[in-house]
């Protein structure tokens, strides 16, 4: 970890205020997706193995094994997950032309749909929530955001969260 010029105690509450919001918002968010609330649960699973099949296909594979790493779970429950997507019609599963043992995951135009319709979700979310900051205040917090995500996670310390 850096800290060339700063010390662990000038961000001493960063990190649980991080972890409230991830609390908070990971309960919620589902409503502002869900056409319908009796489906939540369902549609909230079928974002997150949307969202892991664009990460994978970003980093080049959306295999079953490569949608399990990005979910966070074993091969077992994402396939299971999976499978649920695809019932949904917004996956598709095709044996891969180049190597028979592997499956390639894509999102139909269903899931693309979703996807879009929960990421305007999420835009419109933080849009809100910092609609009374300063404009440069929330480009700023934006991009640390953006910066924050798309920092690959240690894989040697994942097994510690």
């Amino acid at each position: 970890m850096r800290t060339d010029s700063w010390q662990s105690a000038d961000i001493a509450d960063g990190g649980p205020a991080l972890f409230r919001l991830v609390r908070f918002w990971s309960r919620r968010w589902a409503a502002g997706v869900a056409r319908d609330r009796d489906d939540d649960a369902a549609r909230v699973g079928h974002v997150l193995v949307l969202e892991a099949i664009d990460a994978s296909h970003a980093k080049g594979s959306a295999a079953i094994g490569d949608v399990a790493v990005e979910l966070g779970l074993d091969r077992s429950n994402a396939s299971r997950m999976l499978a649920a997507a695809v019932d949904a019609g917004l996956v598709t599963k095709t044996v891969s032309p180049a190597d028979g043992r592997r499956t390639e995951l894509r999102a139909t135009a269903s899931g693309c749909e979703l996807l879009a319709s929960a990421r305007a979700w999420q835009q419109h979310t933080f849009t809100q929530l910092v609609a009374d900051w300063p404009a440069q205040d929330a480009r700023r917090f934006a991009g640390y955001l953006q910066r924050l995500a798309a920092q690959p996670l240690d894989r040697s310390t994942q097994g510690d969260l």
